[in-house]
């Protein structure tokens, strides 16, 4: 067992033996039909906490065919596909993080040299019987050893996109990665099958097209593989159920990203779950934000204070609920060239900060956890110009398990009058943003007195 080649199953076997584990080995059967295809590049992007690195620890361990794996996948769903034993510990695998090589590297540019050593020498250590033309050429020695064994790999790539994301300036040194996966992947017989992983889509990094081999997944166009992407209702309801925790809380704080699927038996829209804070939810016995861990609101804060015509509007009517269209297809890719606001929206539903809703071309801010950190950003930055622009300062909507509860729209106001504030709520058609709700509705204005220092209320009731 090798530490990039032929990695073995021992990561897919913590996640086996882990108290939470949902079976997303299907997940298999979809790479399986890749291989050894026109179709055996594939890139999967999507946010952190959505489980890319599961993915590829259980795709080395299927495919890895130095080790015995048929009795750790026996009880899983994929054991049940008709490709399933076709593939199962048939291949030599190179599984690589380039995050490891990009932060360990003394520079950027020792990063390549360093992956391509370090690989070249677990090749010519493993496979010393060959005599090799170049050993110091990545791609020869793969070339060499796959004339000698017929036997192709699959590459599992994770974090492939790291470099863009620390490095967003240096144009130079992107283009010197790309044509290095260009040069080391594109149809080269013996590769399999590629699986890369990240967080941005690859298409469209400047005018260098360098990958357009490769079939995109991503959090905007998912393909086949939505159900991959994170926890679906179905296993969020059975987790629900398994650890006694209410399951319209949990839809609440961590539902609210649609992905829209397509296949031969037509279209589905997914509602996916994050997974890392389903489980945390679960394991703790108590919802709450757990996004944090893994990124800050600061993170957000970068670009939701970008003077974008209209973007401070946009984040204002997320968070009082709404959606607001979005033109995906403007987007570059990369995490510094903004045109237009869309643009910025765009990356956000990349990075899982915002939900894309294909069909309406919208997009939302998914739940409450997410939206918490929206409220941290915002709690720091000085936003006082999109006051007045049409929303309510409070709005209050009772959940499923709270049925009984009347809704309720306050506006705030001080030196006016409470009757003032009541008919703002009417003229401005704050209850239109509640069209989906039914049921009994509160109107409430409260106004201050700046000189006596008291507040007044005026209450109206409303059925919609």
């Amino acid at each position: 067992m090798g530490s990039y080649l032929n990695p073995g199953s021992g990561l897919f076997e913590m996640s086996l033996g882990s108290e939470i584990y949902v079976d997303k080995s299907r997940l298999i059967e979809q790479t399986n039909r890749c291989v050894r295809t026109q179709q055996r590049y594939m890139c999967v992007s999507r946010p952190r906490r959505f489980g890319k690195s599961m993915a590829l620890d259980m795709l080395a361990a299927y495919y890895d065919r130095t080790e015995d794996t048929e009795e750790m996948f026996q009880g899983l769903v994929i054991s049940h596909s008709e490709s399933y034993r076709k593939h199962l510990n048939k291949y030599d695998v190179i599984r690589i993080n380039m995050q490891e090589f990009l932060s360990v590297a003394k520079d950027k540019d020792e990063m390549l040299k360093m992956l391509k050593d370090y690989l070249s020498f677990e090749l010519l250590e493993y496979y010393m019987d060959i005599q090799f033309r170049d050993e110091k050429n990545l791609v020869q020695v793969m070339k060499d050893i796959y004339k000698v064994t017929k036997r192709s790999f699959v590459i599992l790539i994770d974090e492939w996109d790291c470099l863009f994301r620390e490095y967003q300036q240096d144009k130079d040194m992107q283009k010197q990665y790309l044509d290095f996966l260009r040069a080391w992947l594109k149809d080269k017989d013996y590769v399999a099958l590629v699986y890369m992983t990240g967080i941005l889509p690859i298409k469209k990094y400047g005018s260098h097209s360098a990958l357009n081999m490769f079939a995109e997944y991503s959090m905007t166009d998912p393909g086949n593989l939505a159900e991959f992407f994170g926890f679906t209702e179905d296993e969020v309801k059975a987790l629900c159920a398994e650890y006694a925790m209410n399951y319209e809380e949990a839809g609440a704080w961590y539902n609210g990203y649609h992905l829209l699927t397509h296949g031969k038996e037509g279209s589905r829209m997914y509602a996916m779950y994050s997974p890392r804070s389903i489980q945390e939810a679960m394991l703790r016995h108590k919802y709450g934000t757990y996004w944090n861990q893994t990124e800050t609101y600061e993170a957000l804060k970068v670009y939701i204070q970008m003077n974008m015509d209209g973007l401070k509007d946009a984040v204002v009517k997320m968070l009082a609920g709404g959606e607001v269209p979005v033109n995906t297809g403007t987007f570059g890719n990369d995490m510094t060239t903004f045109a237009t606001k869309d643009d910025v929206l765009t990356l956000l539903v990349h990075l899982g900060y915002l939900s894309y809703d294909s069909e309406k071309g919208t997009v939302a801010i998914p739940n409450k956890e997410v939206a918490q950190e929206y409220v941290n950003a915002v709690s720091t930055m000085d936003w006082r110009e999109v006051a007045g622009k049409g929303f309510a300062d409070i709005c209050f909507i009772p959940r499923k398990i709270h049925e009984d509860k009347p809704a309720v729209v306050i506006e705030l106001k001080w030196d006016k009058s409470a009757k003032g504030a009541i008919a703002q709520i009417r003229e401005k058609g704050y209850v239109d943003a509640l069209k989906e709700y039914h049921g009994n509705l509160i109107l409430a204005g409260i106004n201050y007195d700046k000189k006596t220092k008291k507040h007044s209320c005026e209450l109206e009731k409303k059925d919609i």
